[in-house]
């Protein structure tokens, strides 16, 4: 018989059955770290460590920034490059490869009492005695002017443990060669936001505590085994305000790094009681209003999750509605609270949990219009919504979605997988992006499997060709190519930078690639009556290759069989002309992987040769 070429549609599908895909396809149904480039299968790029330093405060080595969820990359007029990174704990700014904290402050600096630092011979934990600090257990005081104490110096940021409403301690990364109390007189602490100011939230967890639930539902004074209830976890937003950056903390304040004050200077809080809550906020384009995103209800103090503020127009602090100005504000009807925005040039579209809005600029009288676009697709977290030229994507809570001139589900052939491998109760943490490169959108979530509660897989959609794509990547916020950076960035959960798209591998280290077919049903022309099997005796591979790829088929003598015989893996190299193999059965599924360093691969169409092979 004549070679026959291995034609495999584009794409991953794996919301079919084997036996059916056998039969319409054959398809690609698993994949990592793969994507298609004009219909065929290439290896993704890889990613190296921008630094060996992870994102923690240059001032302190005794405290880790922790999860890092939101990026923000861009240019000063002097053409500097800034990076913001916002964790639960800490914000900063990555300037000339470093990183510089300037979370804002909870209070003015603080000068403590005479002597106030405490150590204990043999022991890195320092007692600091401040009265009245106000502070809680897990948040951060950061200490200037202290002297030694029995060779520990506290300088930089700690994170502190209450003891009662006078003291603390914190931990040092030396060790205490006496015991007894110092500091001097000029201990100056300055307490970051925390806790009441929506800090130190790492994850989504269930609401487990007294009065969760229904009334009565449960013994008096007890904490509850379940909840329907999620609190939501820390997480900033991020938008500029020409040079300077506009932060504002999930559900709590708002805030404004001046970039002309430099590195040295913190985050300011926006002190408008309209703004005092908000779920996040975003700068309008190209009016330059800011918008706040379930804002604060100025008649009850209380903040409603549905109510968009906006700012008067080029004044970000001014939020107070008056004839001489545009500021504002519009409660949304269709949902619950809201969950996303995004601004394109044309509109900002808002996301709540259970529909999507346009809010366009008009000018006055009435500023705003908003528009209903569509209900039952609300995104299914903050940062889950993705703008590439007006086209605006998103991640709903069951399908994905598309807004193009009309709000409409995305055919996606990977939706059940996706779904039922997403852990429900970490949605919040879903993030979108862009790889423009190739013309993706991608979205990483956390899954059933992760240990950590922290994002590791990914699903891929190719806006061109409208194929989409699996994997596993650990990565807590990405970052598209912007300005002087030529590939994307993104950021892991120990808080290590990345060039992604980089090279072929993990930062020096192999990274693993395969997709694996459906199982391809041989030509039943040629054995009407299923009776024969068939044999593949001999591949003949296409494409390139730097390195090597392994070939594995795995056959069938029945659509049912619950196990598979598998030939191979064969080694292929740029130089393989032919691989010679006895494969043999009714069914076919054809795996290509790779697993060393510096391999790199694209597919072409390969070919194979097919003969009867008997009943036997």
């Amino acid at each position: 018989m004549p070679l026959q070429a291995l034609n495999i549609k584009p794409g991953i599908v794996t919301d079919i059955d084997e036996y059916t895909a056998a039969k319409i396809g054959p398809f690609w149904v698993s994949s990592d770290k793969i994507r298609f480039v004009n219909g065929l299968p290439q290896k993704m790029g890889g990613w190296e460590k921008q630094s060996t330093t992870p994102a923690t405060a240059t001032s302190s080595t005794n405290l880790s920034a922790g999860k890092i969820r939101t990026l923000a990359n861009w240019r000063l007029v002097d053409g500097t490059d800034v990076t913001a990174l916002g964790s639960e704990r800490q914000l900063l700014i990555l300037l000339g490869g470093t990183y510089y904290d300037i979370t804002p402050l909870r209070t003015t600096a603080a000068t403590l009492g005479t002597n106030p630092i405490t150590t204990s011979s043999g022991s890195s934990t320092v007692t600091v005695t401040h009265t009245s600090h106000n502070a809680d257990t897990g948040e951060i005081v950061s200490f200037s002017g202290a002297a030694a104490v029995n060779g520990v110096t506290l300088s930089g940021a700690y994170q502190l443990t209450k003891v009662d409403n006078n003291s603390y301690t914190v931990v040092d990364s030396a060790t205490a060669s006496g015991s007894g109390a110092g500091g001097g007189s000029s201990v100056v602490a300055s307490y970051l936001i925390g806790s009441s100011e929506g800090m130190l939230e790492p994850t989504a967890a269930l609401a487990l505590g007294w009065g969760t639930g229904t009334w009565g539902g449960g013994t008096f004074g007890t904490a509850r085994s379940s909840s329907s209830v999620t609190l939501e976890l820390s997480q900033w937003s991020f938008d500029l305000w020409g040079e300077d950056l506009i932060a504002t903390v999930h559900n709590f304040g708002t805030y404004v790094w001046d970039a002309s004050a430099g590195v040295s200077s913190r985050a300011t809080i926006i002190n408008e009681a309209e703004i005092a809550k908000s779920r996040f906020t975003t700068v309008s384009f190209p009016d330059r209003h800011l918008l706040a995103m379930g804002a604060t209800d100025t008649s009850t103090s209380a903040q409603d999750p549905m109510l968009v503020r906006f700012s008067d127009q080029g004044d970000y602090a001014e939020f107070t509605a008056s004839t001489t100005n545009s500021a504002g504000s519009q409660r949304l009807q269709v949902g619950t609270k809201i969950m996303a925005a995004v601004p394109t040039r044309e509109a900002t579209f808002i996301g709540t949990d259970e529909a999507m809005y346009e809010m366009q600029f008009v000018g006055a009288p009435f500023v705003f219009s908003f528009r209903l676009l569509g209900t039952g697709c609300g995104p299914i977290s903050q940062n889950s919504m993705v703008n590439e030229g007006g086209v605006v994507y998103w991640m709903g809570k069951s399908n994905f979605f598309v807004y193009d001139g009309q709000v409409k589900e995305l055919p996606c052939s990977v939706q059940y997988f996706v779904f039922d491998d997403l852990n429900q109760q970490q949605q919040q943490k879903v993030f979108g992006s862009l790889i423009r490169k190739f013309q993706e959108v991608i979205w990483f979530y956390c899954s059933n499997d992760a240990s950590d509660d922290e994002p590791d897989k990914y699903v891929s959609y190719n806006f061109e060709s409208g194929v989409w794509t699996i994997g596993s990547l650990q990565r807590g916020a990405w970052h598209d190519q912007f300005g002087v950076r030529l590939v994307p960035y993104a950021i892991d959960k120990s808080g290590y930078l990345y060039n992604q798209e980089t090279g072929t591998d993990d930062d020096g280290s192999a990274m693993s690639s395969f997709i694996e077919s459906s199982a391809i049903e041989f030509d039943a022309q040629q054995s009407p009556d299923g009776t024969n099997l068939f044999m593949i005796d001999k591949v003949i591979p296409a494409g390139t290759i730097t390195g090597s790829v392994d070939l594995t088929l795995k056959s069938k003598k029945y659509p049912q069989d619950s196990s598979e015989v598998s030939k191979g893996p064969f080694t292929i190299t740029p130089t393989t002309t032919k691989v010679s193999t006895r494969a043999k059965g009714r069914q076919m599924k054809v795996r290509i992987s790779s697993s060393d360093t510096g391999d790199n691969w694209e597919l072409g169409t390969f070919r194979y040769n097919l003969r009867p092979d008997g009943q036997r």
